[in-house]
This record gives structure tokens, sequence and C-alpha cells, in this order.
């Protein structure tokens, strides 16, 4: 997990949830651009052209950061599953159904997300299978990630604000604790993993702060079943040395997307002509 990626699920949460961004009170903020002929006229479409909109993004910063493309592709599922589940009737489809009906038809999903990139439709789609639960016990991780996100918005690498970080961590631990006590949990593997992952991003960050005065991490209580061990989320020594390379590969390759958020074209120090 990286500070990036955190920014920008944020802003796309804040799109996503503006009613002003492409009309009506109700609406759900969408990338038209991202929509087949231009046209997203239901909240289906609307929410999955977003999503490519977020996996374009997450492609950006990938390449530099050195982020694991199978974790990014969680994250981006995760955010998929939530709003899928808040703005839709497909909570009790099995992500997978989903996918093969409604994305993998798309045919601006199959133009913008190619082999071309690291998170990829194979990316994806061998992630979808894993998490091939229910969309809503999937969106049910959501919060338990956004605060884990807005823990790591507070530590970026010019910015160690571990006292902040800490006093979020209790928060993600309460959530964590409730996931973790679901009974779902008792019998998917795709569920446990899903909690690994959180704990291994979660642990991540306490080792960066366990010397920092006043820094106080909660432990994490143990996964009810066998844990499935997982790769750490991230290579942290490389990210500083590669900012700005990665702003570079980022203004090159979304000049589309990024031209809606003015907000993350600014942070990533993008000019335009």
């Amino acid at each position: 997990m990286s500070f990036k990626l955190c920014y920008i699920i944020s802003e796309i949460d804040n799109f996503a949830n503006d009613p002003k961004n492409q009309g009506g009170h109700n609406s759900i903020g969408y990338f038209k651009y991202y929509c087949p002929d231009n046209n997203c006229d239901t909240d289906v479409k609307k929410v999955i052209s977003t999503f490519i909109a977020l996996v374009t993004l997450f492609n950006g910063i990938n390449h530099n950061e050195k982020l694991e493309s199978d974790k990014i592709a969680e994250y981006a599922i995760l955010w998929l599953s939530y709003k899928l589940n808040q703005k839709t009737q497909n909570g009790n489809t099995k992500l997978y159904d989903f996918y093969t009906e409604h994305i993998n038809t798309n045919s601006k999903y199959n133009e913008h997300i190619t082999n071309d990139f690291n998170i990829n439709k194979s990316v994806i789609e061998n992630k979808i299978k894993l998490m091939n639960m229910n969309i809503k016990d999937i969106s049910k991780f959501y919060d338990a990630f956004k605060k884990l996100c807005e823990m790591y918005t507070e530590f970026d690498d010019d910015n160690k604000n571990c006292t902040n970080c800490s006093g979020k961590a209790k928060e993600f631990v309460e959530k964590y604790k409730d996931l973790n006590k679901d009974y779902n949990n008792t019998n998917s593997s795709s569920y446990n993993k899903m909690l690994s992952t959180l704990s291994t991003d979660y642990n991540n960050l306490k080792n960066k702060c366990k010397n920092v005065q006043n820094s106080k991490f909660p432990l994490l209580p143990e996964i009810k079943t066998t844990q499935i061990s997982v790769k750490s989320s991230e290579q942290t020594s490389a990210q500083t040395s590669e900012v700005a390379s990665s702003r570079s590969s980022i203004g090159n390759n979304l000049f589309t997307v990024l031209s809606v958020f003015g907000a993350i074209a600014l942070f990533l120090g993008i000019g335009y002509k």
C-alpha cells in the first residue's frame, strides 16, 4: 500500500459521491470517456466506467512504486464491490458472475485494460476468481480498508505522522475485529485472504512507527481459521527515490483520466498546455 494509491482512492470516492458530477441529486459521478458509446445510462455502467478509470490510475503508479499488481487489483475490486453494493441491486450476486456478464463484455474495459499494463485483465480476472463471494460480503471490507488508507495518508514520505496514525489505528483494529468475528469467515479462504491482506498492510505501517515516541498501534487478533500467507504489500525502500519518475509516467499515460481530476493532477505535479 502507498500514500499515492490511497490518495487516488480518496479522490475517486469524492468524485463518485458528489451529486454535482454528471448531474442529478442521487446520481453517481462517473467517467463518460469510459462509457460504451459515451453513454452510461445505468448505475451499473457508471460504476464500471469509474472502476476502469481507477485501474488506469493505479497502473500509472504501479510501474514506479513497485507495488504488487494483484494486491492493487484487490484494492480496486474492494472499491468496485462497495460501490456496486451501495449503488445497485447486485449485492447478492457472486462477484465473478457479475464480472463475466457486465465487465468482461464491456468494450471500454477491453479497450483500456490491456496486457500492456501490470494490472491487466488477466490479473483482475484471477483476483476476482479468488475473491468470488457475494458482492455485499466483499463490500464489508471497504470500511476497514478506507480507515487503513487514512493511516497511510497521514504517513507519507514527507510527513511521517505516526502519532495521528496510531489514533486511527484503534478505529481500524475495531473494524478488523468485527470482520474477524463474522461467521462466514470460518468456511471461506477468500474471506481469510482479505483479512490477511489488511493485517499485512497494517503491520507494515506499524513497523515503520515502532520507534516513534507516543506511537501506539494495538495488536490485531489472530484470524480465526488458518491464515493464508501474503507477500509484503510494498517495497518501501524504493518509493522515495522514484516519485519524480512516477509523476512523469502518470503524466504521459493518463492525461485523459487526470484531466477530470484537477486535484489529482495538481497533487502529482502535472502541467497542461
